[in-house]
C-alpha cells in the first residue's frame, strides 16, 4: 500500500494546491484589473477611491473602491486572503511530500554534493525563511520608495538564490525551490502585510478615528509585486515536469529569462488596464525572453552538447551505493533505458522523460520505489508497452520493489 499512497496523497495535494492557486491568481489578476478600471465617483472627494460597472453571469456589478476606508463598514466583510493561505500551505505540503520525504530521489544529487537528508531539509526550509526576510528589508528599506530599483535588486536576489540552489540541491528540486521561494515571499506579503495593515484600518474605523493611508498605500505596493511574480511562479512550479528546461547547465539563465518575460507580459496588462495604451512591443521583449530560454535549455540535448563540445558531467562514486539486483537491471535496462539513459535512443527524445535515468544498477536502485509503481503495481511503463515487458518481469519489479519497501520501513524503524 505504500506506493499507493504515495501517489495517492501526492495526487489529492497537487490537485488541492492547483485549485486553489488557480482561485488565488484568479482574484489576484481580477483586483488589479478593477484597480485599473476605476473612474471618479461623483459622491466620492476626488482622490478618495472611485468605481466601475462591470457585467457577468447575466447581470450588473457596481464596485466601488475606498482608497482609505468608508466612513462606516457593514457587518460583514468578505477577506481574500484563504486563498492565498491555502495555496501555499498545500504547496509547502506537497514539498515536503516529494522532496523531503524522498529527499534521496529528488532533492539530493551527489553529482551536485553530497549531504545528509536532514541538512538538505535544513537549507530548504532555511533559503525560503532567508527568502522573505530579505525581501521584506528591502521593501522597507529606503531601496522600497524606488519601485524600479527595488524590482532589479529584487530579481537579483531570487536570481542569486537560483543560483546557491543549483550548487547544493539536484537540477530538479532547485527548481522547484526557487519557485516556492517567490512563492513564500507572496504568502508572506498577504499574511504578514496586507492582512495585517487592513485589520489595522478597520480597528481604526471600529474606534471612531481617521485611518492611516499609508496602511492601504503599503498593502497595494505589496500587492502589486505579487502581480508580477505571479507568472514566473507558475512557469516553476510546472517545470518539474519538463526536465529539459531544469536539468542544463544555463538553468539559472532559464529562471532569470522566464522572470523578465513574466513581469513584461504582466506590465503590458496593467497598463492597458490603466488606460495608458497597449505596448505590443513588451510582447516582442517577453517573447524574445521566452526563445532566448528555450536556446540556453539546448546544451542540455546530448546532440547539442556534442556538438558545442560540452562535457558530460560525470556522477560522483559514493561508496557502498546501492544497487539493484542483476537480473531486475537486466530487465530495466533492456526494456526502459533506450529512453532513461543519459543519451535516449527512442526518436523525438532528446532527454529523459521526467530526467529519471535507468541505466545503471545505481540509477535503478535509486528510483526503485517509481519503478515498482510505474511498472510492478502498474502498467503505465513502458508507455503502450512498447518494449514489451513480459508478465513475469513485471512479477519481478513488483517483488524487488516490495523488498526494498520493507527494507526501508524495517530501516526507518530502527
Amino acid at each position: 500500500m505504500d506506493g499507493v499512497a504515495t501517489e495517492w496523497v501526492g495526487l489529492l495535494l497537487r490537485w488541492l494546491h492547483i485549485v486553489t492557486a488557480m482561485a488565488w491568481i484568479g482574484s489576484s489578476f481580477y483586483f488589479m484589473h478593477v484597480d485599473a478600471a476605476l473612474k471618479p465617483a461623483p459622491d466620492m472627494p476626488a482622490g478618495k477611491g472611485g468605481e466601475a460597472w462591470e457585467v457577468h453571469g447575466g447581470g450588473f456589478y457596481h464596485v466601488r473602491k475606498y482608497l482609505v476606508a468608508p466612513a462606516a463598514l457593514p457587518s460583514e466583510l468578505i477577506w481574500h486572503k484563504w486563498e492565498s493561505y491555502t495555496t501555499w500551505l498545500s504547496g509547502f505540503f506537497l514539498l515536503v511530500w516529494i522532496y523531503y520525504v524522498s529527499a534521496d530521489v529528488y532533492l539530493i544529487d551527489p553529482a551536485v554534493r553530497a549531504i545528509s537528508t536532514p541538512v538538505a531539509i535544513a537549507i530548504g526550509l532555511g533559503g525560503l525563511a532567508v527568502g522573505w526576510i530579505v525581501y521584506d528589508l528591502l521593501c522597507r528599506s529606503k531601496l522600497g520608495e524606488k519601485p524600479v530599483a527595488l524590482a532589479a535588486v529584487g530579481f537579483a536576489f531570487i536570481v542569486g538564490m537560483a543560483w546557491l540552489f543549483q550548487h547544493v540541491f539536484s537540477a530538479r528540486g532547485a527548481f522547484v525551490h526557487t519557485g516556492a521561494l517567490m512563492a513564500t515571499i507572496m504568502t508572506g506579503n498577504v499574511f504578514l502585510i496586507i492582512i495585517p495593515n487592513q485589520s489595522k484600518v478597520i480597528a481604526s474605523l471600529m474606534k471612531g478615528e481617521e485611518p492611516d493611508p499609508r496602511y492601504g498605500k503599503i498593502g497595494k505596493i505589496r500587492s502589486t509585486h505579487n502581480n508580477y511574480l505571479t507568472l514566473p511562479v507558475v512557469f516553476l512550479m510546472i517545470s518539474g515536469h519538463y526536465p529539459l528546461v531544469w536539468s542544463g547547465p544555463y538553468a539559472v539563465a532559464i529562471i532569470a529569462l522566464v522572470l523578465v518575460a513574466g513581469a513584461f507580459v504582466r506590465h503590458f496588462y496593467n497598463l492597458r488596464h490603466l488606460g495608458k495604451g497597449n505596448a505590443w512591443w513588451m510582447w516582442i521583449v517577453a517573447a524574445l525572453a521566452i526563445i532566448l530560454a528555450i536556446i540556453a535549455s539546448l546544451p542540455a540535448s546530448p546532440v547539442m552538447r556534442e556538438k558545442m563540445g560540452l562535457a558530460e558531467r560525470v556522477p560522483v562514486q559514493v561508496a557502498g551505493l546501492a544497487k539493484a539486483p542483476d537480473h531486475v537491471t537486466d530487465i530495466i535496462v533492456s526494456r526502459c533505458s533506450m529512453c532513461h539513459g543519459d543519451n535516449p535512443a527512442w526518436p523525438g527524445l532528446a532527454i529523459a522523460p521526467n530526467g529519471v535515468l535507468l541505466d545503471t544498477p545505481e540509477r535503478i536502485q535509486r528510483w526503485s520505489a517509481q519503478v515498482r509503481l510505474q511498472s510492478g503495481l502498474t502498467r503505465a511503463m513502458p508507455p503502450n508497452n512498447l518494449t514489451e515487458m513480459t508478465n513475469e518481469e513485471r512479477a519481478q519489479i513488483r517483488d524487488w520493489g516490495q523488498n526494498q519497501s520493507q527494507r526501508q520501513r524495517a530501516d526507518l524503524a530502527r
